[in-house]
C-alpha cells in the first residue's frame, strides 16, 4: 500500500433537491460528476435557502445549480471562493449575472438539447386541440359518452404560425410540413427559408389555424400576444405555448377565452411559479395545460445534465466551458486558471474510462 498523501479533489456543490436529482439530474450524470470532484448534495426535500447554500458551498469552487435555485447577490457576495456557477438549463434569468461579474464569478448555461421534446410536445398539443382527445378522455374515464360525437380537423391542411425561428422553430416547422401542414413563420431578425412562407405578425395571426409564439423572453416580448393579437386570430384557431409564459397576456387571453374569439389554448409554460401555467387558466376546460414538462424526456434531461458535467471538467482542467455567458468578467476564474491545482491529477481519467 502507498504512503502517498491523498490528493484533494475539488468540491462540487449540487443544488438540486432529492426529487429534483432523481428526475432532472439522473444518477448517470451525477456518477460523472463524482469522477471529476467531489459533490456535496442538497440534504433537503426543497430548494436550499441563500444562507443554506452559502454554508453548504463554502470550500466550493463550483456551484451546480437546478433551475428553481435563483443566483442571487447574497449569494454571490457570501462565497469568496466561489468562482463557477454552472446553470444546467438555458434560460438563466432568475441568475444575477451582472451580481455574479461584479464578485468575478463565472457563469454558464446549457445548450439546448431539447428541441426535439419541445417540438413534440407541440403536434400533441396541436392533435390533442384539434381531435378533442382531452375532452373526450375525461369523459370517458368517467363513464360518460358524448350524446354526439364532436368533429374534429386533421393537421393536414392546417396552417402553423411559429413566431421565432430559433431551434425548436426549425424542428417544429420540419415536422408539420412532414404532416402536410401550411407553415408560416414571423421573425423580425431572421428570414424563413422555403419552403416556409415569412410573413408579418399580423398577416400571421389571421391566417394560423395554430399559433406558436417560440421567441426569446426579453422586454421586447412582454406580452408579445396581446388584446390586439387575439382579437386579429380566427374563431377557429389556437394559441400554443411552450416557449415562455412571458410572452402571452394572460389577462388578453381569459378575455378572449371568455368571448370565444378564439377556440383554446394549449399551455405548457405560464406566470405561476416554475414558469408553469397559471392555475385559473389551467382549470378551463377551453385549456389543455401541462406543469412545464414539454422538455421533460430522458433523451433531453441527460443531454442538458451531462452538458454541466462537461462544464465542470473543462472549468477544473482551466479551460472556458461552451456556455459561458460573462467570461469577460469573470476575474476569479481567470485567477483560478492561472492557479497550479494539484486535485486534477486525479481527474484527468475521461469521463466514459471504465473502472
Amino acid at each position: 500500500m502507498s504512503d502517498a498523501p491523498s490528493i484533494p479533489r475539488a468540491r462540487i456543490l449540487l443544488t438540486h433537491p432529492r426529487v429534483a436529482r432523481e428526475t432532472w439530474y439522473g444518477e448517470r450524470a451525477l456518477a460523472a460528476l463524482r469522477e471529476v470532484g467531489e459533490v456535496t448534495l442538497n440534504p433537503h426535500e426543497r430548494v436550499m435557502t441563500v444562507s443554506e447554500l452559502i454554508e453548504a458551498a463554502a470550500d466550493c469552487p463550483i456551484i451546480v445549480a437546478d433551475r428553481e435555485t435563483p443566483g442571487e447577490v447574497e449569494l454571490f457576495q457570501g462565497l469568496p471562493r466561489l468562482v463557477a456557477y454552472v446553470r444546467g438549463q438555458v434560460d438563466i434569468r432568475s441568475v444575477d449575472v451582472a451580481a455574479a461579474s461584479r464578485a468575478g464569478i463565472l457563469v454558464t448555461r446549457a445548450s439546448r438539447g431539447f428541441m426535439a421534446a419541445v417540438a413534440e410536445w407541440i403536434i400533441g398539443a396541436m392533435i390533442a386541440a384539434a381531435r378533442h382527445t382531452c375532452t373526450y378522455v375525461d369523459a370517458y374515464r368517467r363513464g360518460e359518452e358524448e350524446a354526439g360525437p364532436i368533429v374534429g380537423g386533421e393537421l393536414r391542411g392546417a396552417t402553423i404560425g411559429v413566431i421565432g425561428f430559433g431551434a425548436i422553430a426549425e424542428h417544429l416547422c420540419a415536422i408539420a410540413q412532414a404532416f402536410g401542414m401550411q407553415v408560416l413563420v414571423s421573425d423580425p431578425y431572421r428570414s424563413a427559408p422555403a419552403p416556409y412562407e415569412g410573413v408579418d405578425m399580423p398577416t400571421l395571426m389571421a391566417r394560423a389555424d395554430f399559433v406558436v409564439p417560440l421567441a426569446v423572453a426579453t422586454e421586447e416580448t412582454e406580452n408579445l400576444i396581446d388584446e390586439s393579437a387575439f382579437a386579429a386570430m380566427k374563431p377557429n384557431a389556437w394559441l400554443i405555448n411552450a416557449s415562455r409564459g412571458n410572452l402571452i397576456d394572460e389577462a388578453a387571453l381569459e378575455r378572449a377565452l371568455d368571448a370565444r374569439q378564439i377556440a383554446g389554448a394549449a399551455l405548457d409554460v405560464g406566470r405561476a411559479p416554475d414558469q408553469k401555467p397559471s392555475p385559473h387558466l389551467a382549470a378551463r376546460p377551453d385549456v389543455i395545460a401541462t406543469p412545464h414538462i414539454a422538455g421533460l424526456t430522458s433523451q433531453a434531461l441527460e443531454h442538458q445534465a451531462m452538458e454541466t458535467v462537461r462544464q465542470v471538467a473543462t472549468i477544473l482542467s482551466g479551460d472556458v466551458p461552451e456556455g459561458a455567458v460573462n467570461l469577460e468578467d469573470a476575474t476569479r476564474f481567470e485567477a483560478f486558471r492561472r492557479t497550479p491545482r494539484p486535485e486534477l491529477l486525479a481527474t484527468r481519467r475521461p469521463m466514459n474510462a471504465r473502472r
